[in-house]
């Protein structure tokens, strides 16, 4: 109980702003306080060094409403799965078009592009989403297979999620279980060679459970130069988490 009358928060709590959601943190590398926009879950995040600290940090929150409504505002707007509409899979346009039957993906031809199609009612989006995520899954395996053996790492378990915070997740192998790596089914919706770092990502991580220099030499020896695909994700993840939403 708070005898004072002042209100207690912990770190991860979330609290609105003017109806606004904001999220606290707690940062002891943080010198003030301090407040951002994580474009990717969409909402506001006021960081504190300390935890005594995050009453500071709602209350600033709060005063700075407007500009939390500005910059939420200025978020791509929430796109709904419907016939019509164009999305990129693993960089290769597809059409959604409304057609009798199940949900299909039909390949590109000389004149045409990709189309996934399914019946127009209620559950189109549903539909369309289940393709899309086992078009992740069987892509994203093949490609964390790869990756693994080049390890010399037996191939982890593939989960397939609607996460907002990571593209990707990764459980070494260890007590609780063989190796596991997690998801987003949007990663389908960014370019091959975008999905295909994350991949790389995740799996070095089946060697190196953090993020240290031997980590990012694995990632280079797998993928590349990863600088180009973090700034692709930095700057289109807001997008591609709008997608499928609404």
């Amino acid at each position: 109980m708070n005898l004072f009358g002042r209100p207690s928060f912990s770190h991860g709590d979330r609290i609105e702003a003017d109806g606004h959601p904001v999220r606290l943190s707690v940062n002891a590398r943080a010198r003030r306080i301090s407040l951002r926009v994580d474009r990717v879950r969409r909402e506001a995040i006021a960081v504190a060094p300390s935890a005594r600290r995050l009453n500071e940090a709602v209350a600033f929150a709060r005063e700075r409403a407007d500009w939390i409504a500005s910059q939420l505002a200025d978020l791509p707007a929430t796109t709904p799965l419907r016939p019509g509409m164009e999305i990129s899979l693993f960089g290769q346009t597809v059409q959604l078009v409304a057609a009798p039957g199940r949900a299909r993906l039909i390949p590109a031809s000389d004149d045409a592009h990709a189309v996934i199609a399914a019946a127009d009612d209620a559950a189109f989006a549903d539909r369309v989403l289940r393709l899309i995520k086992a078009q992740a899954r069987g892509w994203l395996t093949e490609r964390t297979v790869a990756h693994s053996r080049a390890l010399d790492q037996p191939p982890p378990k593939i989960a397939i999620a609607d996460a907002r915070g990571r593209w990707g997740s990764c459980r070494p192998a260890g007590p609780r279980g063989p190796a596991s790596i997690r998801y987003s089914w949007r990663l389908a919706l960014a370019p091959a060679d975008v999905a295909d770092y994350v991949a790389a990502h995740e799996c070095a991580h089946l060697v190196e459970a953090n993020h240290g220099p031997r980590f990012w030499a694995l990632v280079r020896e797998l993928n590349g130069d990863p600088t180009p695909h973090r700034r692709w994700l930095k700057r289109e993840g807001a997008r591609l988490q709008a997608i499928g939403r609404g």
